[in-house]
């Protein structure tokens, strides 16, 4: 430790006692922090945070910050709402919490984890894809019972951008999953098949509909590669449809339940080759969600 850092720690240590201004508790704490005196410095903050605070969230990052450096396999707080979770009207925490990868952007052992308001009690709840990227809460109420249901997302990394999806709901008194992206992708299948005159067609076997694509918009290059100039296909291609790729909250009937619009990318050729999207609005009956409507988007081309 620097002569420096010993004279600042006095001065914001006298500054204190003279008038315990919130700003030389953060002053102090922060000094002990950049000098190596970890526990000190936890103590400092931990009784700053006994006091009214404007710098609260301040404190409450250097202390994560620094329980990492003592513990860093110890979970981090990655995201946090606040809402009405179980029905009694006091508000509850939510977070996820994870451990991060060194020196990258990497979660793993992402957890649900939710604060009674009332009891203050924790449960956890463990998520069967618990790794991956940019972890997400989402508060809102999906199933239309009145309180805020949970939405998870996670990014996975992969090269179609699938994501995890999860939803939790409180029913019967007690948290339960209701959404999982493994189960909606095991259930939506599709056929993707190009056809003459600059089509393709997308089959939705759940739902038994096809679409039909109009691939003149991919322009003349991209389609001199896989037609003759009578508009027939060369050889036989098939696409597919990637995983789950977004699930976003609207609400529709502004009614205050939201539904979900899942979104899944049709990929032609290759991956990168992008025909569109598949769109499915979800609504809860009761059980389970269920599609309401479903729809194909594709990208305008240049005029």
């Amino acid at each position: 430790m620097n002569t420096h850092d010993l004279n600042s720690m006095h001065y914001f240590y006298t500054k204190i006692q003279e008038t315990n201004h919130p700003y030389y508790w953060y002053s102090l704490a922060d000094t002990q922090a950049r000098a190596g005196l970890t526990s000190e410095a936890l103590q400092t903050i931990h009784q700053a945070l006994s006091y009214p605070t404007p710098y609260e969230q301040q404190f409450k990052d250097m202390r994560a910050s620094l329980d990492r450096s003592v513990n860093p396999t110890k979970p981090s707080v990655v995201a946090a709402k606040r809402g009405f979770i179980d029905g009694d009207r006091i508000k509850d925490n939510v977070m996820l919490t994870a451990n991060k990868t060194p020196d990258s952007p990497f979660w793993k052992n992402i957890t649900l984890v939710v604060q009674n308001g009332r009891t203050q009690q924790y449960e956890q709840i463990s998520l069967k894809n618990n790794s991956g990227y940019n972890p997400t809460l989402f508060l809102g109420d999906v199933t239309g019972n009145k309180t805020d249901d949970i939405l998870v997302v996670i990014d996975t990394g992969g090269s179609g951008g699938a994501i995890y999806a999860y939803v939790f709901s409180y029913l019967n008194g007690k948290l339960r999953e209701i959404f999982n992206s493994d189960a909606f992708n095991d259930t939506y299948k599709y056929e993707v098949r190009y056809e003459n005159q600059y089509q393709a067609a997308v089959t939705s076997y759940h739902l038994q509909k096809k679409y039909i694509v109009d691939l003149t918009y991919k322009g003349k290059e991209y389609l001199s590669e896989i037609y003759t100039k009578n508009g027939v296909l060369k050889e036989p291609i098939e696409g597919w449809v990637n995983p789950l790729s977004g699930l976003y909250p609207i609400d529709f009937n502004r009614d205050g339940t939201y539904e979900l619009v899942a979104y899944q990318r049709i990929a032609g050729r290759y991956n990168a080759d992008s025909l569109g999207f598949v769109q499915t609005v979800l609504k809860w009956n009761g059980h389970a969600f269920v599609p309401d409507r479903q729809s194909v988007s594709i990208s305008g081309g240049q005029i």
